[in-house]
């Protein structure tokens, strides 16, 4: 994840007499900042590269795992078909109407009902692009209705509705309040009289005036570019052809290893 201006940072200030010794996943996207720092270095044949291609037999039980690889060599996933439960799933579906009611079935009932996941804390839709019908916008409106819909008191800033109990992702790097673009919280509070929101990360509790809220946005669902660096202990993946400029498999691979262990 690390572009060229940082990496000409780091190598600055690195001691001459020291050692570099930098480890990564080159099938990811790259940085969102400027250059293919990882890639290029191997490509350039003039570093010494190892390459880790085995699937050792801790990891060979799990389908993330298997069908990783699968997508980076062009090859369809390994689908669950026995009753035994598995940690991949692949849902097929014939319109993208039908794949957004389908998200809505696995994220509402499925997942938690099956497997005693929160829809809200635990599981992570994550899309190829923010527009669009099976976009992250729309999705976002979707479930906030279902998930939060009767919630107050709300607030709409830059065209955004929020209410109490809404995730929400940071979008930028904010060293005052230490919270960095894809840090996601829920909203804890909005206290109207004093303009300023409440929403918590993991153990902190931090304070946004209603004019700090173009920072952040809703996180029900968010794009796989926005999702880089980040593991969920659910994801969900919607895939279409409407998304086809976007769907190679660097893109996939991101969004399907985005789940933590």
């Amino acid at each position: 994840m690390m572009d060229i201006v940082l990496m000409n940072q780091l190598l600055k200030a690195i001691p001459t007499e020291a050692g570099l010794l930098i480890v990564g996943d080159v099938d990811q996207l790259p940085s969102v900042g400027p250059g293919a720092v990882l890639s290029d270095i191997i490509d350039s044949g003039r570093i010494a590269t190892v390459r880790l291609t085995e699937i050792f037999r801790q990891a060979g039980s799990s389908k993330i795992i298997t069908n990783a690889h699968r997508i980076n060599h062009g090859q369809l996933p390994v689908i669950n078909k026995s009753e035994n439960l598995s940690d991949f799933y692949c849902l097929y579906a014939e319109t993208p109407e039908e794949i957004f009611a389908k998200l809505l079935h696995v994220v509402l009932e499925r997942i938690p009902q099956r497997f005693n996941f929160d829809p809200i804390n635990d599981i992570q839709v994550l899309t190829p692009m923010n527009r669009g019908g099976l976009g992250a916008r729309s999705i976002n409106l979707e479930l906030q209705a279902k998930l939060n819909g009767q919630s107050e008191p709300k607030i709409t800033r830059f065209g955004n509705t929020y209410a109490p109990g809404d995730k929400v992702i940071q979008r930028v790097n904010n060293y005052d309040k230490e919270v960095f673009n894809g840090d996601i919280g829920v909203i804890k509070s909005i206290e109207i009289e004093d303009a300023q929101v409440k929403i918590q990360y993991d153990d902190r509790l931090v304070d946004y005036d209603f004019s700090d809220l173009d920072e952040i946005n809703l996180a029900y669902a968010a794009s796989i570019h926005k999702s880089q660096g980040s593991e969920y202990p659910v994801v969900v993946i919607p895939l279409a052809m409407q998304h086809f400029m976007l769907l190679e498999r660097n893109l996939i691979y991101t969004g399907v290893t985005r789940k933590n262990n």
